[in-house]
């Protein structure tokens, strides 16, 4: 029999103090008090802490981290993303990134904050080639055992303006992603109905995801995702689709707003919203409330894009906390409600969650309520991804340890 795993007094989101009993990955028992084998069971004792689900990073770019470089000082007076892409991609080549290094750092520093479950998008075109997925494979199959990797191919710079990228979208589908983006339709490739056919037909084609980066404004936005949601009910894609960014639901009048989560509802496509800096956004409580499917992440992080955001995905629920003017506990719980359960539904795992059945991902976090750790951010005290100790005290462990 495999040895055991028991965690001792922890509070459940904060409720009264329990043992968990963890036996081959799954919570058997949830109660006060377990007695146990001491020779089959390897005991952790959580000191009445805060016991959370895994947190889930539903919206990463690991191919884009400089973790491990010096400082990136930011003095490029970017006005479109083009020239984001064009000056992270000079600075990648001339300090020749390893995409596969780079990704695996950021990997190990998600888990030590408690992230057991990452979706990343992969810029996959003809300015870059297959050159970042094959190091992002590399690094999913390295950390199999300690953290869940979802790749999305990602047309960072253009798809029907890159002549060839189309291709080499597919062919990275048929290398192992679990899903297929999409950038701007209308902005970027000029013209929305190929540009969202060509997704489409590759997501039906092979039986995938679909994941839509979405930064258009106001009304040429929301008819983008009245495309989408055409898409998505005629290949019968319900619950498969994500729209990521969306700042035009924070754009629009109520009426347009209304019919757009109608038509969410009725396809089952999932929100992803950061509050990504200056730029409007949509109200995750009024879309939470309404019953919309939502998800958030932590964006690139260290990269050239900007300064602000970090692995941490508590960090994460308190920025979009800021944002969206929330002060109420009850509201930060939803966000993180959000960062945990929201994104592993986005991801399709039905086994997540704290109750005796579910895999034990699992996270003890000092604080005395959620919003208090979502903003004091401590160390990590134990993470635990599928049944096992990955990291301790804000350090990840080695697989042997």
């Amino acid at each position: 029999m495999a040895q055991a795993l028991l965690l001792k007094n922890v509070r459940p989101m904060g409720r009264e103090v329990i043992d968990i009993l963890i036996q081959d990955g799954i919570i058997q028992r949830m109660e006060p008090k377990i007695n146990h084998n001491q020779g089959l069971t390897k005991v952790l004792d959580g000191r009445n802490q805060l016991l959370l689900p895994g947190l889930v990073n539903a919206h990463a770019h690991m191919d884009k981290n400089l973790l491990g470089y010096p400082w990136y000082t930011n003095e490029i007076p970017a006005v479109t993303i083009h020239d984001f892409v064009e000056m992270e991609r000079r600075v990648q080549r001339e300090l020749d990134v390893s995409m596969q290094t780079q990704s695996m750092r950021q990997a190990q520093a998600a888990i030590a904050t408690g992230t057991t479950h990452i979706r990343t998008h992969i810029d996959v075109d003809t300015g870059v080639g297959l050159a970042n997925w094959e190091g992002m494979l590399a690094t999913r199959e390295a950390f199999k055992d300690r953290l869940t990797i979802q790749l999305i191919a990602f047309p960072q710079g253009g798809m029907l303006v890159r002549p060839g990228s189309v291709e080499l979208l597919e062919e990275a589908v048929k290398m192992g992603a679990d899903g297929i983006g999409g950038l701007d339709p209308s902005t970027m490739d000029r013209d929305p109905v190929r540009h969202l056919d060509a997704i489409f037909t590759i997501a039906d084609r092979y039986g995938v995801e679909v994941d839509i980066h979405l930064h258009e404004p106001g009304t040429l936005g929301a008819f983008a995702v009245e495309l989408i949601a055409e898409r998505t009910r005629a290949l019968s894609l319900q619950g498969r689709v994500t729209i990521s960014h969306v700042f035009c639901l924070g754009m629009i009048d109520d009426t347009y707003l209304n019919r757009i989560i109608d038509l969410l509802l009725e396809n089952e496509i999932t929100i992803m919203s950061l509050g990504s800096g200056s730029s409007p956004f949509p109200s995750l409580k009024r879309l939470h409330k309404a019953g919309v499917s939502l998800c958030t992440g932590t964006d690139g992080i260290h990269d050239t894009w900007g300064p602000y955001n970090t692995v941490d995905m508590l960090d994460r629920v308190r920025l979009l906390g800021y944002r969206s003017g929330f002060r109420q506990d009850e509201d930060v719980e939803m966000l993180l409600q959000i960062a945990t359960y929201g994104g592993a539904n986005v991801m399709g795992d039905s086994q997540y969650g704290l109750a005796v059945g579910k895999r034990a991902d699992l996270v003890v976090v000092p604080g005395d309520t959620p919003t208090e750790a979502v903003m004091t951010r401590p160390p990590r005290t134990f993470v635990i991804q599928n049944g096992r100790l990955v990291a301790a005290n804000g350090n990840i462990l080695e697989p042997n340890e």
